[in-house]
């Protein structure tokens, strides 16, 4: 299944980062710019909510994290990129 992801595999030849990159050249820069800030905004949620449980040490279970699940990581990474990528393409025909 995850191979859809890859460059080699992908039926649209290329990887989901560099696709969303393309879509963020190229799409409307007002649209464009509103993804991007409800993008921003979230993470910044998300940052604080994980700040409010693990204080000081935040960044080093972050870390751990990533390590740890490394793999999930990657995946949902690639999901996200392909979640802005719809997002700003649905706005921008």
């Amino acid at each position: 299944m995850y191979g859809l992801f890859e460059d080699e595999d992908d039926i649209f030849m290329g990887s989901p980062k560099s696709k969303l990159m393309d879509v963020i050249f190229n799409a409307n820069n007002d649209v464009v710019r509103h993804e991007l800030q409800k993008f921003i905004d979230r993470t910044a949620a998300i940052e604080l909510m994980v700040a409010d449980k693990f204080g000081q040490d935040m960044d080093r279970e972050i870390q751990n994290y990533m390590i740890s699940n490394s793999d999930e990581v990657e995946n949902h990474s690639k999901s996200l990129y392909i979640e802005l990528m719809g997002a700003i393409l649905s706005q921008s025909e």
